[in-house]
């Protein structure tokens, strides 16, 4: 081997470096491979959106929210508003299995709780109320708000512009004295209620002395008695579907806050 000619040995090098440049390559794209699976099952999904396989083609949203299980009621208030109506055991094993923060999740169910003593033939559940919460603003955690002590949004949370640019023309109605815009509607709070709809409907309901749409009980309950005015029968497939298309009727709106409802439903059943 001495005697080959230099360029034999150049040659021989280049294949050996070739060679290892291929196993470098190779553990690279096995890295690089096994950080996208892990990035694929562990990244965070939308609200609502499930955890289909990988690859697999995106399930039909349904059509509708049937009735669950009633929050357990709380055996005297431990609190003001409706909040302190809910059993604070049963809010916080709900809280931990559905994921909602517990502050949001007693205004879901003490508003469920209210309503049915008050309208018991609406069957709204506390399920489709924090579908509904879920889907407007992740409970009052869009944009980065969270809610304080008392329930309210911080910052408040104000939806875009409804100027008719790809969302419905709804014309100024409150002057900006509850939307903060003097010249067009935006929904408002956690509930994402639009200034017309929190005048007709508008409610103290943590009973503090104060109605604020960016409080999430004043709002949860606005919501409610809204819904129930517009559907009396939850129960069904189409009271529920009338309801929620009241308060939204974009196109696949009711299929996200159903399959919302749906998975916090069974997650407590």
């Amino acid at each position: 081997m001495r005697n080959l000619p230099c360029r034999h040995g150049r040659t021989w090098r280049m294949r050996s470096l070739l060679r290892s440049f291929g196993v470098v390559a190779a553990v690279a794209l096995g890295v690089a491979l096994v950080a996208a699976l892990i990035t694929l099952v562990f990244a965070p999904r939308p609200v609502g959106s499930g955890w289909p396989e990988p690859g697999a083609p995106p399930e039909p949203l349904p059509r509708w929210a049937p009735p669950v299980a009633p929050p357990v009621a709380a055996a005297t208030p431990t609190g003001p508003g409706v909040a302190g109506l809910v059993d604070l055991e049963w809010l916080g094993a709900a809280s931990d299995a559905t994921g909602i923060p517990a502050r949001a999740l007693a205004a879901y169910a003490g508003a469920a709780i209210v309503k049915a003593a008050a309208m018991p033939e609406c069957r709204l559940s506390w399920a489709t109320l924090a579908g509904i919460g879920a889907i407007e603003s992740d409970h009052a955690r869009h944009g980065g708000s969270r809610l304080d002590e008392t329930g309210t949004a911080v910052p408040p949370i104000f939806g875009v512009a409804l100027d008719g640019d790809g969302v419905a023309l709804i014309p100024d109605s409150d002057g900006g004295e509850i939307d903060g815009d003097p010249d067009g509607d935006r929904a408002v709070g956690p509930m994402q209620l639009i200034p017309q709809t929190w005048r007709n409907w508008h409610v103290d309901g943590n009973g503090d002395g104060i109605e604020d749409p960016q409080n999430i009980d004043d709002a949860v309950v606005a919501a409610s008695n809204y819904l129930c005015r517009a559907s009396t029968a939850f129960d069904t497939e189409e009271g529920w579907r009338t309801g929620v298309i009241s308060y939204n009727s974009a196109t696949d709106y009711v299929g996200r806050v159903a399959r919302a409802a749906i998975r916090y439903g069974d997650a407590v059943a």
